[in-house]
């Protein structure tokens, strides 16, 4: 007896389409629209965070639902540290109302209250408008589905700090043991732009500060990795209204400068090596495609192997290889 047809495996969607990608492209072109002042019934019970697949059960396309806004809470997973620069929102929300719904999710404390997941920043510029009531889609997802989502509604927003952004990474990689390719997928960018953004975070907490407050770019920030004050340059680029090319022209200067007292005793050492030495540098360069320097130092076999690396991205590449299995 035959047996009947399997139906087609679905596969999971990714986030990197931003909210319509997890809401479902047709509920979220309903939900541009302005609330409807009539007031909605109570929302159906929801299950304790099912899965992504089970939790799409729970939301046909409808208009969405309005809450009471002192039942909304900021969430715990915003990736957001800073919500200043609020005040043309507030007006706009004033006069036109909140046109596009929060997204939240309920709490398990047993009180009729929900956690945000997207749309803090709605949230608080209505609470300053004055506003009962706001716009809602209410859906039940766990921790790193609500952290994603924080952070993709931001990127595509433009207006998330690359410090913010990079501490929202490092957050998925350390509490969700996510991968950068993990990252890159989900978020729709590219690998080596996660990790230069993460690369921030090796900045002193100063500097991270400034570029968050915006008075750094992330390009004049990631020039200075490397440095032995990155502080210091901060405060001269800052002063000086450098560019980014000034930056990277003057650390430059300054790690050269850095290696100087080192190249007549690095030419020396050449001199000395062994052609067995020489030789593993040649076969590292051919593999890796960068100058490498091979150097014996302290007792026995214990060796240096310094490579030069041109920029973020050949980096990247160099890790992938040597990571790779």
């Amino acid at each position: 007896m035959s047996q009947p047809p399997k139906p087609p495996v679905q596969k999971p969607r990714g986030l990197g389409r931003g909210l319509s990608a997890l809401l479902g492209d047709d509920e979220v072109a309903a939900t541009v629209a302005p609330a409807v002042p009539a007031p909605a019934p109570a929302p159906p019970p929801l299950p304790d965070y099912p899965s992504k697949e089970v939790a799409n059960t729970y939301a046909p396309n409808r208009p969405p639902l309005t809450l009471p806004i002192g039942q909304l809470k900021p969430g715990k997973m915003q990736p957001r540290t800073s919500f200043e620069g609020i005040e043309l929102l507030v007006e706009s929300v004033k006069e036109f109302g909140l046109l596009q719904p929060i997204l939240v999710r309920p709490l398990r404390d047993g009180a009729d209250t929900y956690e945000i997941i997207a749309g803090e920043r709605r949230w608080r510029a209505a609470q300053k408008a004055q506003l009962h009531d706001v716009p809602v889609v209410i859906r039940s997802i766990g921790d790193m589905d609500a952290l994603q989502l924080g952070l993709i509604e931001n990127l595509q927003r433009a207006d998330l700090t690359p410090i913010d952004e990079a501490l929202g990474y490092r957050k998925l990689m350390d509490d969700f043991s996510q991968t950068q390719d993990d990252l890159a997928k989900t978020m729709g960018k590219s690998r080596p732009h996660i990790a230069n953004t993460l690369r921030l975070l090796d900045l002193p907490a100063s500097v991270q500060e400034m570029i968050r407050l915006g008075q750094l770019s992330a390009g004049q920030g990631r020039a200075m990795l490397g440095l032995a004050d990155p502080a210091l340059m901060a405060a001269r680029a800052v002063e000086e209204k450098l560019s980014v090319r000034d930056v990277e022209r003057l650390a430059g200067a300054e790690k050269r400068k850095g290696k100087g007292g080192q190249g007549a005793g690095k030419a020396g050492a050449r001199a000395t090596k062994s052609g067995d030495t020489q030789a593993l540098e040649k076969r590292i360069e051919e593999a890796l495609g960068l100058k490498a320097d091979l150097t014996l130092r302290g007792v026995g076999e214990q060796s240096l192997l310094t490579l030069e690396i041109r920029d973020y991205d050949q980096l990247d590449t160099v890790v992938e290889r040597l990571t790779r299995r």
